[in-house]
């Protein structure tokens, strides 16, 4: 089928007759895997804030600890949208402080001052800042959605200072002891790969040390009915290709930390030992090349 070349126009919101924050708000709401930010559940809408207005977009990520306050603001970012959208975040992790917390802001214009003024903020907030561009072909419209900004500081595997450390217990009542036991199959295979390695109890994931040292090439996060195992490998067809082919129930690769998502039910790991070996060597070495998480 030919593919024809058709011109489209790029249409601003603010002050739009038709399309406006609400329509927006809307469309993300009915498929946030638009942002980018994976496959996220919407958990409220216009989420009312004591003393601080509504909140107009809560997800949460199902297969991690993670919240995002997301405000949404057409045309140019501003002083009242920053502040605003800073203060959500900051009332939603004290109400909820089980979670992480990442404040995020769309904005059809994100502008070198805004950028400016975040870079006071040195790192110490978990922000994100996220330019939604607008295209028209004849009577449609699309929404194109564009991360300028990436301060989800503290979630960095390789940051073992920002990590609180745990212990089994704790990850028995996040997960069971069922789950819990899966990471002591997988370290046995792991010792097939490094015999010093062990396990270190983190309070977002179950980590990998050798000696004093982190060695997170994989890390593990118990659940009631599984175990997910996050192995350090770049995207690859030859990879795919053995992880569609075996027993997995295989996640959305997450691409800003380069790792490849699996979950492991009871039973999987004897069957597939032979293959979570091969990827655990090959995780390991190019992990042992590039240690930078």
């Amino acid at each position: 089928m030919a593919i024809n070349y058709t011109k489209h126009l790029k249409v601003s919101l603010k002050g739009h007759s038709e399309l406006n924050e609400k329509w927006v708000q809307d469309r993300i709401a009915e498929d946030p895997a638009i942002l980018g930010l994976g496959d996220l559940i919407l958990k409220d809408k216009e989420r009312v804030q004591q003393g601080a207005g509504r909140l107009d977009l809560l997800f949460q990520d199902p297969e991690s600890n993670i919240r995002y306050e997301v405000e949404v603001q057409l045309g140019k970012t501003d002083e009242s949208h920053i502040i605003r959208t800073i203060e959500y975040w900051d009332i939603e992790r004290k109400r909820y402080p089980q979670y992480d917390h990442i404040a995020v802001l769309v904005a059809e214009d994100i502008t070198s001052r805004f950028l400016n003024i975040i870079s006071l903020f040195n790192g110490f907030i978990p922000l994100m800042a996220i330019q939604l561009n607008v295209i028209q072909v004849q009577s449609q419209v699309a929404l194109i959605f564009t991360t300028v900004l990436d301060q989800r500081i503290g979630l960095a595997y390789d940051d073992e200072e920002a990590q609180e450390a745990t212990d089994r217990n704790y990850w028995e009542k996040k997960g069971t002891k069922a789950t819990v036991a899966l990471a002591d199959e997988l370290l046995a295979i792991l010792k097939l790969v490094d015999n010093e390695l062990e396990l270190k109890y983190n309070k977002f994931y179950i980590g990998l040390a050798k000696g004093s040292k982190a060695y997170n090439f994989v890390i593990l996060r118990p659940k009631k009915q599984a175990i997910r195992v996050e192995l350090k490998l770049q995207k690859s067809e030859e990879i795919e290709g053995k992880l569609e082919a075996a027993d997995f129930d295989i996640l959305e690769y997450d691409s800003r930390d380069r790792r490849y998502r699996i979950r492991l039910a009871k039973g999987i790991i004897s069957k597939e030992q032979d293959l979570l070996k091969e990827l655990f060597e090959l995780s390991y070495k190019e992990f042992s090349g590039d240690t930078s998480g």
